[in-house]
């Protein structure tokens, strides 16, 4: 199998649309229990904030030198104006449609002795006229990009996710998406689906063994009529189901540390590379060693160019 090599991104432009959230961690140590209850007292001693769900997909094709826009609907609160600058310092442009019934979603993680002890999330869906907007916006910002994701969290952000892949696709752009829940219906034309193992199954049900899940995917593929059906396996590494057949690609070995966000970097950087002209199939390549490099960092994470470089040998 030929080498693989990350191309210059530099000209490739990626549209994101979905849910964006915070995510903040707390970070402490435990010495004790607490005579309230049967919990540990943690002493938080820093804290952190990162751009997560699809914040994070556009940050991660920032990372790996790509122009990333990002289109989402937030609050008019501290939280959104805390993620808006913190896109700002990594390069990537924002369109936020602001909902001041709106708090924005913001995941906390409470982290003691390198282990989550508790994660709690604030989350309410946008109103229909800030998605309405939103659309709008989506049809003047597409004929300017190379690639569109769609990076669906299921809080409410791509209500009209169908109507923004029909005119993508009337606008001759190549549309990837990250699925969520049960109705996969919703993305039918997409170019490609990238569920995990577990939303797989539960749109396609339980298979027996390898063939039995191509044929699934295969069936699943022709109902939606998608070019392809990225199937991200965990530790079994990732399947790519096309016309042209199935291509598993296997995990690369190592430490794994955290593996949220893992799928956000997958479609970033396949996204970013088949816009920088890199057929799929060598996409999928890529976007594994990129994800090999994120689950050995800590939440949600970035790769850099220089770290998949190095990841390729």
């Amino acid at each position: 199998m030929p080498s693989l090599r990350v191309p210059d991104c530099s000209n490739a432009r990626v549209l994101v649309v979905g849910d964006v959230m915070l995510d903040r961690y707390w970070f402490g140590d435990v010495s004790r229990i607490s005579p309230e209850a049967p919990v540990p007292v943690v002493h938080i001693q820093r804290t952190e904030e990162r751009p997560g769900g699809a914040a994070n997909v556009a940050r991660n094709i920032a990372s790996l030198g790509g122009k990333a826009t990002l289109l989402s609907v937030v609050g008019d609160d501290e939280a959104g104006r805390s993620l808006a600058a913190l896109l700002e310092k990594e390069h990537v442009t924002t369109l936020f449609h602001k909902d001041a019934q709106l708090p924005t979603t913001v995941k906390l993680r409470v982290i003691g002795r390198q282990q989550q002890l508790l994660r709690i999330d604030f989350e309410t869906p946008p109103s229909r006229e800030v998605l309405e907007d939103k659309l709008d916006d989506f049809e003047s910002l597409v004929d300017s990009v190379d690639i569109v994701i769609l990076s669906d969290y299921g809080k409410g952000g791509l209500t009209h996710v169908s109507k923004m892949i029909k005119a993508a696709k009337a606008h001759g752009k190549r549309i990837l998406v990250d699925p969520k829940g049960d109705d996969f219906a919703r993305y039918r034309g997409a170019t490609l689906l990238t569920p995990n193992r577990g939303e797989f199954r539960q749109v396609a049900g339980r298979w027996k063994d390898e063939s039995d899940l191509a044929m699934r995917a295969e069936a699943l593929r022709s109902e939606l009529d998608l070019e392809a059906l990225l199937v991200t396996r965990s530790e079994e590494g990732m399947s790519l189901f096309s016309s042209a057949g199935a291509m598993h690609e296997p995990t690369q070995a190592q430490e794994v540390y955290d593996v949220s966000g893992a799928g956000d970097t997958v479609i970033a950087t396949l996204g970013l590379m088949m816009a920088a002209g890199v057929e799929m199939p060598e996409a999928v390549r890529i976007a594994n060693r990129a994800a090999g490099v994120v689950v050995g960092k800590l939440g949600t994470a970035t790769v850099s160019r220089d770290e998949l470089i190095l990841s390729l040998g």
